[in-house]
């Protein structure tokens, strides 16, 4: 068995998505500390956003590449090598502006390549990375899961979105909300969310 952890959030300890994907990775260690780990720091080491130097990795032949795509094109396969090989990915998804942040977006376009992750086939699309189970660490300035804003939500509902592309089906949220509406709400939402972890945890960790 083997787990990802992915945090995208720039605000190091001060992170609200950082505490929660810790806390998970640690429940899921402690039950199963022979896992293999990888955790991968997005906004530490942001990877490029998709132009024409990381597009040409996959387009052109090795042969013509130069140092720069070649340089692109071996982080593109780091980053989707590291995706395909895990089973429970934590992933760390704050809401930025109703969506996510820019460095994790250019994380799902390096790993969403077709013939690698999905297909296009006669009937349509289908995913090719069935089988995992990604845990989202949700975190939220305001309220979003109900109410006149849950219309601007539209991070939850991305990243549910393009996981089932990839044909990803069991996608579980931990979601702390309202988080800069006062410092009470802050400290209940995240503890409320810290005491959901064990519930939220796959079956697959039983021992």
């Amino acid at each position: 068995m083997s787990l990802l952890q992915i945090d995208s959030s720039p605000l190091a300890d001060a992170s609200a998505s950082r505490q929660l994907t810790a806390a998970i990775v640690e429940a899921i260690r402690s039950r199963r500390p022979e896992i293999k780990f990888v955790h991968r720091d997005l906004a530490a080491n942001p990877p490029a956003h998709l132009d024409g130097t990381v597009l040409a990795g996959r387009f052109v032949e090795a042969d013509k590449l130069t140092d720069a795509q070649k340089a692109e094109a071996a982080l593109s396969e780091e980053l989707l090598s590291e995706f395909e090989a895990a089973e429970i990915i934590v992933l760390g998804a704050p809401m930025y502006n109703f969506s996510i942040p820019s460095q994790l977006k250019a994380w799902i376009d390096r790993i969403a390549q077709a013939g690698r992750t999905f297909r296009y086939t006669e009937n349509g699309p289908e995913g090719l990375a069935g089988g995992k189970t990604v845990i989202i660490a949700s975190t939220r300035g305001g309220l979003y899961s109900e109410g006149p804003a849950a219309a601007m939500d539209h991070q939850e509902a991305y990243l549910k979105t393009v996981l089932g592309f990839l044909g990803i089906t069991d996608v579980r949220f931990i979601r702390a909300e309202r988080l800069n509406m006062g410092a009470d709400l802050r400290t209940g939402a995240i503890k409320t969310a810290l005491d959901a972890v064990e519930s939220i945890l796959p079956g697959k960790l039983a021992a």
